[in-house]
């Protein structure tokens, strides 16, 4: 394991972007050279928050060796792609891009350079989903909550790309396959794009999953059930936790045995941005690439398809 000490910035400083500031500029091997932001208020305030030094410019950002684009969606394309085109390794922030063609430019990018592209979908590398996907096999069913109340953070875009799509990455992770179906329902609630959406998606393997997020619930769920032939997982992303119950046949017959999975407990961004600086090194930590999150983002584009269908007057985003 090499212990070369890599240059870090981060773009971008709002909501999720503090935190990358917060982790990377205390992450030993990492010589973190600042952070900027669109807003100078909030870029002096995180600056003096953490001690780091405020960019003048994103494009001062290309001088480390790695950085996070922590923008709004739309910025996405043309911040991560003047950075790979800089030489920089690149971890965007969910959902890769705004677009499947601006997703496919950005992966050409850093295949042409040898760079490495991660895409921040922190919940997959919550220590809990990591122990159950080690665990589970021959998984049939899963399903999904992602219900949090009403805030007014990431109204740019609607629920499926704010939150369902942290689910989706973890489908398609579990499927293995792209999807051979899919349906979806959703509506508007307090903005005009939609903030409920209940999916059905089918894989060819015969995986079935059903998804559901909202950003208008008066609770804050996360939870992820997978089902396999012989035992069912339930996952708790907030409390890291794992249950299991499995099918044991005995002399007596079949019983079910359930029981707790253990789970080493730690910040899911710290660990996706110790997977990402790993990767950087060439360590081959497991990360959420470019094509990973491309497949991510052509799911959730096409439940949103299904969902303008079914709901006319709601607004894409």
């Amino acid at each position: 394991m090499t212990t070369t000490t890599l240059s870090a910035a981060v773009v971008g400083t709002g909501h999720l972007g503090r935190h990358h500031v917060r982790i990377l500029s205390r992450m030993p091997g990492i010589d973190f050279i600042g952070a900027y932001d669109a807003d100078p208020e909030r870029l002096r305030a995180i600056a003096d928050e953490h001690g780091v030094g405020a960019l003048e410019s994103a494009e001062a950002a290309g001088a480390a060796d790695l950085v996070v684009v922590a923008t709004p969606t739309v910025n996405h394309r043309a911040t991560a792609g003047m950075l790979l085109e800089r030489g920089c390794h690149v971890l965007v922030e969910k959902p890769i891009t705004a677009t499947l063609d601006e997703a496919r430019q950005l992966i050409g990018l850093a295949a042409d350079r040898g760079l490495v592209l991660a895409v921040g979908h922190v919940e997959y590398h919550n220590p809990a989903v990591q122990a159950a996907l080690g665990l589970a096999d021959g998984v049939r069913y899963l399903e999904t909550q992602r219900l949090s109340p009403f805030t007014a953070r990431s109204v740019d875009v609607d629920v499926i790309l704010d939150l369902m799509i942290h689910d989706l990455q973890i489908t398609l992770a579990v499927a293995g396959e792209a999807p051979s179906e899919i349906r979806a329902v959703g509506v508007p609630v307090l903005t005009d794009k939609v903030d409920q959406c209940h999916a059905w998606i089918e894989f060819p393997g015969g995986l079935v999953a059903n998804l559901t997020a909202s950003r208008v619930s008066s609770e804050r769920i996360r939870k992820l059930r997978l089902f396999g032939g012989q035992a069912y997982y339930s996952v708790d992303y907030a409390e890291q936790s794992v249950h299991s119950a499995s099918l044991r046949r005995g002399a007596e017959g079949i019983e079910i045995v359930p029981s707790v999975v253990e789970v080493v407990k730690e910040e899911p961004l710290k660990a996706e941005l110790a997977a990402f600086v790993a990767a950087c090194r060439g360590e081959g930590r497991a990360i959420v690439d470019g094509t990973t999150g491309a497949a991510a983002l052509a799911a959730a584009i096409e439940i949103r398809r299904q969902v303008d269908r079914r709901t006319p007057g709601a607004a894409s985003g």
